[in-house]
């Protein structure tokens, strides 16, 4: 049986009925059809069918860290980095953090459903909410994060952005990080800083050109 929000989308909003096709994913043994077999109030049930795709392998290991912004933006941020690939997102509360509370389940629910519109057959975790101290406090040895810094004369993503092991890119808050966050990245050896340009870019925006960029670094 179907969740209960997948059932009301293929019961009221497509309209679907028993013995219409569609396509599953599970994010583990990729894309299969489906026959509806039952739609009723007891929810819908589903029998499979054939499988359509096989389960890709990842081809990227990035995470976004990203400073929370207003609704309707970051849902931008979450459906964007969903489309480019990103396998994790992680909202991070900084000094100038304006939007201090974050829905994960409601981000996670975009994400689900981004990843169905571009039909990626995985969906990215979005983790809960932390301080950046927290973030850094536990940073993995062996993942390189790049700090996407404003104006700066740091090297460009682009060139800084070579091989192809675990990375993450951190998008700091309207406004910038604060002095004293800046220091405490500089000091954590998996920290590169890097610049997206002379442009001061909106957060959503920072987010979506540097995925694209380590995207089209990766697939070369």
């Amino acid at each position: 049986m179907l969740p209960d929000d997948q059932a009301h989308y293929l019961r009221h909003v497509l309209r679907l009925q028993p013995g219409e096709a569609v396509a599953l994913f599970n994010g583990r043994d990729g894309e299969f059809r489906a026959v509806i077999a039952e739609a009723g109030k007891k929810g819908v049930r589903l029998d499979l069918a054939a499988q359509l795709r096989p389960q890709p392998a990842s081809t990227a290991d990035v995470w976004l860290c990203f400073a929370p912004i207003k609704q309707g933006r970051i849902e931008m941020i979450v459906e964007k980095a969903t489309e480019l690939d990103a396998g994790r997102l992680l909202p991070v509360i900084t000094r100038r953090t304006q939007m201090q509370k974050v829905n994960a389940e409601r981000l996670a629910a975009h994400a689900r459903e981004a990843a169905e519109q571009c039909e990626r057959l995985d969906v990215p975790e979005v983790a809960p909410a932390v301080t950046l101290e927290k973030l850094l406090q536990d940073w993995p040895q062996d993942r390189q994060l790049f700090l996407c810094a404003e104006r700066s004369d740091a090297p460009s993503l682009l060139a800084a952005a070579k091989g192809r092991g675990p990375c993450a890119l951190l998008v700091g808050p309207e406004g910038g990080f604060a002095p004293e966050e800046l220091d405490r990245l500089a000091a954590l050896s998996q920290v590169v800083t890097v610049s997206l340009g002379p442009r001061i870019l909106r957060a959503e925006t920072a987010a979506i050109a540097a995925l694209a960029i380590l995207q089209s670094v990766r697939q070369n």
